[in-house]
């Protein structure tokens, strides 16, 4: 589930390291504080299976809960990264090798069973065309295409690509801003349209196969355009990737229009806050937009969300608090944490089968491996990855900066970039 939810920052701040960076390491311990939840929820199918039956899970969902918290988290920080670097090319650099490495890793081993020809593929996925349910986790919206995820927590991922498109859309043409608007209306469509709205209305009408593909072109061809330095090419990519993923969330989402479009809705109310603490946004107007999120919301049950909502703003509260540092370095790894304990618990099943009784000494044992197994990954393929993406958006800002000769030498034919007549987002 970034970020996604999922984006960490240095496991604790250097010496000299700003205010700023500092003060953000709150994000990196709610992050750790969900994934861990998240793990730990499904882990105990595999491990506590009678403690499930616990009276308290019949009205608490852990799992759902610290979803919730991962898509406030990418609300709040997300845009404003965004905002603050102002180039949507060095967003999507920075979002590709921030996510998908180790997403390929992940899809890759989720499949390895099935080439082996034992179990652990999903069922469904079977049924779906090899290449077309490739291309479908290529453009990470999958969830929103009909196409069952390889892993079961892939699907957030799809919500977050679906924001990042909204994001960017918004951020062209300079209504980034306007979060109070955006958070309410995406609320009361839900809760007016969500109903309404047929489950896979596209591909159902259009078939699965023709959806994916067709979404995979254009939502190319506008990633590549917003990318563009040409204003209009620029403007007119980031307004159709966000027509797309609105489109594709409201009418074509897997778990239904109005739960696509309430958690759009929640992640904005991250961005709310973030423009209520900065003064972009009036305090009356954000709460009321907050209410009524709050109450649709309640598709999710009411105590995850009221959990959720207290939990950030408790976090968002203690924020220039000293941070525990365990705390921080599980936020770092947190990305990894999500997308690897499901992976761990498929092998655990195809080695030890299906658990008879609860074995706590085996869930305080996964939870180990999956933390060495975590700090890994981020360090052998996030970290250098994400390096690699700095590195590469570096040295296309350097090239856009350089005047280019023309072959007789006489001058610079291009403007360098931030010159007259050259936008730069």
């Amino acid at each position: 589930m970034s970020s996604s939810p999922l984006e960490p920052r240095t496991a604790h701040p250097p010496v000299g390291a700003s205010a700023g960076s500092a003060r953000l390491l709150w994000l990196d311990v709610l992050r750790g504080v969900a994934a861990l939840t998240v793990a730990l929820h499904h882990a105990t199918y595999y491990y506590t299976p009678q403690m499930r039956a616990a009276e308290v899970f019949a009205w608490f969902n852990p799992g759902t809960y610290g979803v919730l918290v991962f898509f406030l988290i990418s609300g709040y920080i997300v845009p404003a990264s965004l905002e603050r670097h102002g180039r949507v090319r060095d967003f999507w650099i920075g979002r590709f090798f921030r996510i998908y490495p180790l997403l390929t890793v992940v899809c890759f081993v989720g499949i390895v069973p099935y080439l082996l020809g034992v179990r652990g593929l999903r069922l469904d996925l079977e049924e779906h065309d090899p290449v077309i349910a490739i291309l479908a986790h290529v453009t990470m919206l999958q969830d929103v295409l009909a196409v069952p995820n390889t892993i079961n927590v892939l699907w957030t991922l799809s919500y977050e690509m679906a924001f990042y498109l909204l994001i960017v859309g918004f951020f062209v043409v300079g209504v980034h801003r306007r979060s109070v608007l955006i958070t309410a209306s995406l609320a009361v469509a839900a809760l007016v349209l969500g109903a309404e709205i047929p489950w896979g209305s596209v591909s159902r009408a259009a078939g699965v196969g023709p959806t994916v593909v067709y979404t995979a072109v254009l939502l190319t061809l506008a990633i590549m355009a917003s990318m563009s330095r040409k204003a209009p090419l620029m403007v007119a990519g980031g307004v159709f990737g966000g027509v797309l993923a609105i489109v594709l969330v409201a009418v074509n989402s897997r778990v239904g229009s109005w739960e696509g479009l309430m958690i759009l809705a929640v992640m904005f109310t991250g961005t709310l806050v973030y423009r209520v603490e900065h003064g972009q946004a009036g305090k009356g107007p954000a709460a009321l937009s907050v209410v009524t999120v709050l109450a649709g919301a309640v598709i999710f049950g009411p105590v995850n969300v009221l959990l959720a909502a207290l939990t950030f703003a408790v976090a968002m509260m203690l924020r220039h608090r000293r941070m525990p540092r365990p705390l921080i370095g599980l936020g770092v790894i947190s990305y990894s944490v999500y997308l690897l304990h499901m992976v761990l618990m498929m092998i655990y099943d195809q080695l030890a089968g299906p658990p008879e009784r609860d074995d706590y000494l085996k869930l305080v044992i996964f939870t180990g491996v999956l933390l060495l197994v975590s700090w890994i990954t981020h360090r052998c393929i996030e970290a250098p990855m994400q390096r690699l993406g700095r590195r590469l958006a570096r040295r296309l800002r350097s090239d856009a900066a350089r005047p280019v000769t023309r072959a007789g030498g006489d001058g610079p034919a291009l403007a360098p970039a931030g010159a007259a007549g050259t936008p730069t987002v």
